[in-house]
């Protein structure tokens, strides 16, 4: 009777547990795009004002699938069949839909990100190449508390600190600060208590501000939230269709490189990568990067590009020793990474 007992509430915990909706993500090997390929038919990178050029070879980025999510709750088998999965990985729901905020919200925050990815792949390709472009930098928002807070406007431009005209062009000789980084570096240069005066054009007209400079995070600052409001002279349009967030930068930046040059970055060869990007060139990283190792081998790829900040996650994946793992810091060390491997000249930085 024992046995009948313990059987029957066995096989109920395992039919109920079937059916039990767990707070977990499930992500798996996604999809692989090729930045100089094309996507239904259509171009990824369309280069419009300059000549554009079409090469052999691929230079792909790769994406992590996910499923659940507080509206798709998955069941108990589902997360210890991906579990014990080489190829997939599970993680607490909140990891990706953080408490309080929907699916809608967590999408839009991830097409302002793809959207932000390819404005500054746009401007490290460029200034890799030496092609000039201007970046003006524009107040988002202000800092409550700080001293800018109630002076300074979103939309406000500030056009010099101090009587300095900030620089806006790129690429500065003696790769010098433009733009929003030139701000904060002439900011900066001031210690707390200091007086700084900023001037701003807003609406046309310009204002001069003094404001006396605060101490935040253990540095000088004053409160003001930048960024940069490109003008370049070729116009960039990258066609994904839904994907979003970050991750894409490192590979959207070496894609129009590649479309701008005469010259193949790859040679021929079949690279594949992961990273984000920031206007100077900067590769950052990002996470998934087990899995997107699997999406790059089944496509194909002989390569991998990674963050230097996510090489411990290539150990992690299954395929790991299948493909070649490079590590990228910069940009200007993936174009050199794409030199060794097009010459077979010199050994590429390994994780």
């Amino acid at each position: 009777m024992t046995l009948v007992v313990a059987l029957v509430l066995l096989i109920g915990l395992g039919v109920g547990s079937r059916f039990l909706p767990m707070p977990y993500l499930v992500a798996g090997p996604g999809l692989t795009l090729d930045t100089v390929g094309e996507n239904e038919g259509e171009p990824v990178i369309r280069i419009g004002g300059a000549e554009s050029y079409e090469h052999e070879g691929s230079l792909s980025m790769v994406t992590v699938q996910y499923a659940g999510g507080p509206q798709h709750r998955l069941d108990f088998f589902t997360v210890v069949s991906a579990w014990l999965s080489p190829n997939e990985a599970v993680m607490p729901e909140e990891l990706l839909f953080p408490a309080g905020r929907t699916q809608e919200e967590v999408s839009e925050q991830q097409a302002v990100q793809m959207n932000d990815s390819q404005t500054n792949a746009t401007a490290a390709a460029l200034g890799e190449m030496g092609i000039g472009y201007e970046a003006v930098p524009v107040v988002g928002d202000t800092v409550e508390g700080l001293p800018a807070h109630g002076v300074a406007e979103p939309g406000d431009i500030v056009v010099a600190v101090d009587g300095v005209t900030v620089p806006t062009s790129f690429p500065q000789e003696d790769e010098e600060a433009a733009g929003s980084t030139a701000v904060v570096e002439m900011v900066g240069a001031h210690e707390p208590g200091d007086t700084v005066e900023l001037t701003l054009e807003r609406d046309g007209e310009r204002l001069d501000v003094e404001m006396e400079v605060a101490e935040n995070d253990g540095g000088p600052a004053v409160g003001i939230m930048l960024a940069d409001d490109m003008d370049f002279p070729v116009d960039v349009e990258i066609t994904v269709g839904d994907i979003g967030g970050p991750s894409a930068g490192m590979m959207f930046a070496l894609g129009i490189m590649d479309r701008l040059s005469q010259e193949s970055l790859t040679g021929g060869a079949d690279i594949a990568g992961s990273g984000t990007i920031d206007p100077a060139g900067t590769v950052g990283g990002v996470s998934g990067i087990q899995q997107k190792m699997v999406s790059a081998q089944r496509a194909g790829a002989e390569y991998f590009f990674v963050a230097a900040e996510s090489c411990s996650q290539t150990t992690e994946s299954a395929a790991s020793g299948e493909i070649e793992v490079v590590r990228i810091e910069t940009l200007t060390d993936a174009v050199e990474a794409l030199e060794t491997i097009r010459t077979g000249e010199g050994s590429l930085p390994r994780c």
